[in-house]
């Protein structure tokens, strides 16, 4: 970037459903920040609840954007162990460092939290400001494209610690999303076996059942079931009927995770859940222990969804965001390029 370069293009979110090219000012840095030239970006589906005009935390005009992974163009006068080129990715999620659960390792329960391409400009842009403590670099064997699907695989790591998995548990996930088919891997590196993943679209079943998973669309499909019920559950879609049979689908005192943020509100059987000790916890984001787990799981060759993922210009994310909504095929995630 060039002294005279003071804008940008940028993709921004302007309304329900559309999603316009923009030239925006390039972001200013403070003193401990960084500013990353975008290479590749990534589309959550969090971020599609946010164009079809769903997500309360998404508001027009923004520029989305938080799996990303790009080049340091530039550092602030305090930044001291990031160097310009570096090759990085970030956690996107922004805590204040001083509360109780920053202080305890819990960041992603700061009440001052932010999110990049949420409550703060993101990555659907040339360039991304962010602070140097959430920047962490590649090493030279991982990709750009591996590094963007590190805040993703994160969620799927923060997933299996909060459920504690062991090898012998039996585990079921609701939902073949990016989010479900890093939970199966992150599952597996925890040396879960056996895992079924239950989903109505054929085409991402078929990638769950690549990585080694048992794909159905009704659990009672899936062959032989554990006796009594499945040690584990994970629901990453986030729907009233999914979650009732993730606590159905578990054994008395199984455990459950809800990550899935579809349905604001859900009936479930509280009866039934009190008298079998089902374990329920939520599992939003992930800690920065999560994160850097994340990143050397990726190093070490342990996670990967490069074969189902679909590069596209900038430009195109519009029809992108349309393509993941209205029919992705045995598409698992899509990346947006840059620079």
């Amino acid at each position: 970037m060039t002294n005279e370069a003071k804008t940008m293009k940028a993709l921004v979110y302007e309304g329900p459903r559309t999603m316009e090219m923009r030239q925006v000012p390039v972001p200013d840095i403070r003193e401990d920040e960084v500013l990353i030239a975008v290479s590749k970006v990534g589309i959550c589906g969090s971020e599609l609840g946010g164009y079809l005009g769903h997500n309360s935390l998404r508001k027009p005009p923004l520029i989305m954007g938080h799996e990303f992974a790009g080049l340091v163009e530039k550092t602030g006068g305090a930044v001291l162990r990031t160097s310009a080129g570096a090759r990085v990715t970030a956690n996107p999620l922004v805590t204040c460092s001083i509360c109780r659960f920053c202080q305890s390792g819990e960041t992603q329960l700061c009440p001052e939290r932010k999110l990049l391409g949420a409550h703060l400009p993101g990555a659907f842009g040339e360039f991304v400001a962010v602070a140097e403590r959430n920047v962490y670099e590649l090493v030279p064997h991982v990709s750009m494209e591996e590094g963007a699907f590190a805040e993703p695989f994160a969620c799927a790591v923060h997933v299996c610690r909060l459920l504690d998995l062991k090898p012998e548990d039996r585990l079921v996930i609701y939902g073949a999303g990016p989010i479900g088919l890093f939970t199966l891997q992150a599952a597996q590196v925890c040396g879960a076996r056996d895992i079924v993943i239950v989903d109505l679209n054929e085409a991402r079943l078929e990638i769950a059942r690549e990585l080694g998973g048992i794909a159905v669309t009704r659990l009672e499909d899936c062959g032989s079931l554990p006796e009594g019920g499945f040690d584990a559950a994970v629901d990453a879609v986030g729907a009233q009927v999914t979650r009732q049979a993730s606590v159905n689908a578990l054994r008395s005192g199984g455990r459950l995770i809800f990550t899935g943020l579809h349905e604001a509100d859900s009936q479930l059987p509280v009866n039934d859940i009190i008298r079998r000790e089902i374990v329920m916890k939520g599992a939003f984001a992930y800690s920065h222990q999560d994160f850097e787990t994340a990143l050397h799981w990726i190093a070490e060759g342990k996670v990967n969804l490069l074969p189902w993922t679909v590069s596209a210009p900038l430009e195109e994310g519009g029809a992108c965001f349309e393509k993941l909504i209205t029919g992705p095929g045995k598409t698992a995630k899509i990346l947006l390029t840059l620079n």
